[in-house]
């Protein structure tokens, strides 16, 4: 049992952690998608050598500057607190994860780093060619750079192509490739850098919206609004279908979550998708977690069925499932799952004893053990699950795993809309004339962050109590540090940001009302 200290040390370093993530994740998505429409609106600058476009890239590229300024500042921190609050974690899987940081550190930040100068600095000093070879350098090394990250967080959300050594007590890689072409890395990597190109889109269509509010620079909002929407149009469109196939994955490695998205408690054919709803607690409980009930929903027949198997009579377990196990359906319950994780940890305490005994015999055959594949399948998949006290606690947190997702789909459909409103608009000539859409494009920024936001909440509030899924749980991982010090450190992190926030804000804001140089 976690002692009350210990819990208070895991709350802090997990709110410390999200806190990081969260204002990190303000300035990344818009990084990654602006430096692509910076390099497609330099491209026409120099095929047609109009300078208008020219006028146009320099000014999206000094707001797309100010943006990665901050980001990289918050994703150095954010690295760091992988050694200093979740050392145990690091030991555990260092092998593994430190290779793609390492990677994106060493090659994709090393080519944004090299050619940004050349970005920002080199008009009328280098070729034009040049020049357009160093932004879309930028945008590629900006988006090689969250490609390694993501295949880190995919990692933890699906362990593969690893092996454990009993001998260091940590996990070794054994297939690079498995892990880089991990299914939930592949899914993440694109759901992610294409949810970062819709929001970089909303937020030139919006900004180009207020030029036009304003009858200000109205050719340049115009064809800034041309470059963003084609865009953002065929982002969103990416993003729902990545999304989807997303969703599929989930529900393969990760069906407590998948089951949590839809607030499934017990399983069924014919499963309906839950296109929107509102939870209640319904006086039921599962251990001595609530059970959420429906005040209403909006159901699509059979499609959760559809979308998991391709199948409208396919069974869709849910979290009764996991809790108490479904023979039928060859699920485990959490307490099989609980005896077989700790009968793993108790062969790798019998093994350490073995060796400080220097029993060369105990230890060898202990070692087999360890490397036969029925046990890496069977048993130690299952190791995280020593740390479990109760089967419900396995369970996340529900209600927040379905509205983040719902909320997310929703308002990706919404921007669909959106973009498709804003070309029908622009090439009917009609948007100076509709300004209600004008104001929607604007307000509907904000709303991009909100949903960007809210799908990294699903990601990882969705996978609790796993760091690393069915391997280790958060409480596990955690360094074992004074609490005074985090809160401390959450404390300067929180003013910190928000002020690095406001100051991006503001120098935007100054530079969006003095618009394009002349």
């Amino acid at each position: 049992m976690i002692e009350q200290g210990a819990s208070s040390l895991v709350d802090w370093s997990r709110a410390q952690f999200a806190l990081t993530a969260i204002y990190h994740w303000l300035f990344v998505p818009l990084t990654l998608g602006l430096s692509f429409i910076v390099a497609m609106m330099e491209t026409i600058y120099v095929r047609t050598g109009n300078e208008e476009w020219k006028r146009l890239t320099r000014f999206w590229m000094t707001l797309f500057g100010i943006n990665f300024a901050i980001g990289v500042a918050t994703g150095i921190i954010l690295e760091f607190e992988f050694g200093t609050n979740w050392s145990n974690y690091s030991w555990f899987v260092g092998d593994i994860f430190g290779a793609p940081l390492a990677i994106e550190g060493i090659l994709a930040f090393f080519l944004e780093s090299t050619f940004v100068a050349v970005m920002f600095f080199g008009w009328n000093k280098v070729s034009r060619k040049f020049h357009l070879t160093s932004t879309w350098l930028v945008a590629i090394g900006a988006n090689l750079s969250a490609l390694w990250i993501l295949v880190a967080n995919a990692w933890m959300q699906n362990p593969v192509g690893m092996t454990f050594n009993p001998e260091t007590a940590r996990n070794e890689m054994t297939s690079f490739w498995a892990v880089l072409f991990n299914p939930a890395a592949v899914d993440k990597f694109l759901h992610t850098i294409s949810s970062g190109f819709l929001l970089a889109s909303m937020f030139v269509v919006g900004i180009s919206a207020w030029f036009l509010l304003k009858k200000r620079e109205e050719l340049l909002a115009k064809r800034s609004i041309l470059v963003a929407a084609v865009f953002g149009l065929l982002s969103s469109l990416m993003v729902a279908y990545t999304g989807d196939s997303s969703a599929r994955t989930v529900a393969k490695v990760q069906p407590v979550k998948f089951a949590s998205m839809e607030a499934l408690y017990d399983g069924k054919t014919n499963a309906g998708l839950v296109a929107f709803g509102i939870l209640k607690d319904s006086g039921k409980k599962i251990g001595e977690k609530k059970i959420k009930d429906f005040v209403f929903k909006i159901e699509i027949p059979d499609l959760l069925s559809v979308m998991t198997a391709g199948d409208k009579d396919a069974y869709v377990p849910g979290l009764n499932d996991y809790i108490s196990g479904n023979p039928g359906k060859l699920i485990l319950s959490a307490t099989e799952k609980m005896e077989r994780g700790r009968y793993a940890a108790k062969l790798l305490a019998d093994y350490k004893k073995a060796r400080s005994e220097k029993n060369s015999v105990q230890v060898e055959k202990i070692k087999g053990i360890f490397n036969s594949t029925d046990f890496q399948t069977d048993y130690f998949r299952h190791f995280g699950y020593s740390s479990i006290n109760k089967p419900e606690d396995i369970l996340p947190d529900v209600s927040g795993s379905f509205y983040s997702f719902h909320l997310m789909v929703m308002l990706g459909f919404f921007f669909i809309l959106v973009f498709a409103l804003a070309l029908y608009y622009l090439f009917t000539d009609k948007l100076n004339e509709r300004r209600w859409f004008l104001w929607l494009a604007l307000f509907s920024v904000p709303l991009t962050y909100v949903a960007s936001e809210l799908g990294w909440v699903l990601a990882e509030i969705g996978r609790q109590p796993w760091i690393i899924q069915d391997l280790l749980t958060v409480s596990r991982g955690v360094s074992n540090i004074n609490t005074g010090a985090v809160i401390t450190t959450f404390i300067l992190f929180g003013v910190m940001f928000t002020v690095l926030l406001i100051s991006d804000i503001s120098i935007i804001v100054k530079q969006i009302k003095n618009g394009p140089r002349h």
